[in-house]
């Protein structure tokens, strides 16, 4: 393991012991472009219903760029219904669909992280927390995502302000860790894993309680 000696790293280091790896991105079929309409489908939405629109396109043969652009709108927007705001969703994953197929190639060769991650922004649709996501489950590009979970753990088992920039957390986090794509995407993973059992919304659990002194 590398150096991981900073409160930021010394959780994730804790949060492994506990849950093991997560093994993620949550993917039925490996590919790329599943990963990528996971991305976009999960926007305002819970990952339950994500996976109800991914289960769609499957049995629809909908799960490539160019499937999804020769599919009529009407028909995309039927099978992405589960996953909410089914109208605007269509249109995003049409526009990441022409995009990749014209910058798939580019940005796997390219270490430009930065200079990706402004491409992926000026898609429609696309956000910051969906441009890393993209950039880190995807393409395995040293990226750390920043989601409203991760501002909850910041807030509360690392004493940092929570509402703070995207930018500027998620330079506190790739600051305090090592820059290794494996970190970032297991990081990611078991914060999501604390959140839905014990970080709650409302209020934390008993797992949170047991991680709570771990500086």
């Amino acid at each position: 393991m590398q150096n991981l000696n900073t409160p930021i790293g010394h959780l994730f280091t804790v949060l492994l012991d506990y849950y093991g790896p997560q093994h993620w991105w949550p993917c039925q079929t490996g590919l790329r472009w599943e990963i990528i309409t996971g991305a976009i489908l999960t926007q305002n939405t819970a990952w339950t219903n994500v996976e109800k629109a991914i289960g769609n396109l499957l049995s629809a043969d909908v799960m490539s760029p160019e499937r999804v652009l020769t599919i009529p709108d009407a028909r995309l927007q039927e099978l992405i219904r589960p996953a909410g705001f089914f109208t605007q969703k269509c249109a995003y994953l049409k526009a990441m669909a022409a995009f990749m197929l014209e910058r798939e190639s580019a940005f796997e060769q390219s270490a430009d992280v930065w200079a990706l991650r402004k491409e992926l922004l000026s898609v429609k649709g696309v956000g910051r927390e969906t441009a890393d996501s993209i950039l880190l489950y995807a393409f395995n590009k040293p990226i750390f995502v920043i989601d409203a979970y991760t501002r909850r753990i910041a807030q509360r088992h690392l004493h940092l302000d929570g509402n703070s920039h995207y930018d500027t957390l998620q330079k506190i986090f790739m600051d305090a860790l090592p820059s290794d794509v494996a970190i970032y995407n297991e990081y990611h993973a078991l914060i999501v894993a604390l959140c839905k059992e014990s970080c709650h919304k409302s209020s934390c659990g008993e797992i949170c309680k047991k991680i709570a002194n771990f500086s």
